[in-house]
């Protein structure tokens, strides 16, 4: 590793030196093209980014992912593939929507409800 940023560093120097004179003085653009040139070698050698100055998500893109801390924060659902063990209140709810149901006294249906009709 160190044997390539010392080659890179060494390739960066000859671009700098083969500018001449001009080194460090601004163009009629204003911008000096050897400043962009070792600007350029700087982003390539520690692996920067050359910003605009306007923001951009790389901040965030660089963090670690922290999917797996959050998927192994909730315990494991031991009880999802099991018949003999049911979920005593979600039986209960469901028994009762089915008695609303066939009295007519259920919720409406999403999207059909009493402000539906009106427009």
């Amino acid at each position: 590793m160190m044997n390539r940023v010392l080659r890179q560093s060494t390739a960066l120097l000859r671009s700098v030196e083969s500018a001449g004179p001009s080194f460090g003085r601004a163009s009629s653009s204003g911008t000096t093209s050897t400043a962009t040139t070792v600007e350029e070698a700087r982003a390539r050698i520690f692996g920067t980014h050359i910003g605009d100055g306007l923001r951009s998500g790389r901040k965030i893109l660089r963090r670690a992912l922290i999917g797996e801390r959050v998927a192994s924060y909730y315990p494991p659902q031991w009880f999802a593939g099991d018949p003999l063990l049911v979920d005593v209140d979600a039986e209960r709810k469901k028994a009762k929507l089915q008695r609303l149901t066939r009295r007519g006294k259920a919720p409406p249906k999403k999207g059909s409800g009493k402000r539906s009709g009106k427009k």
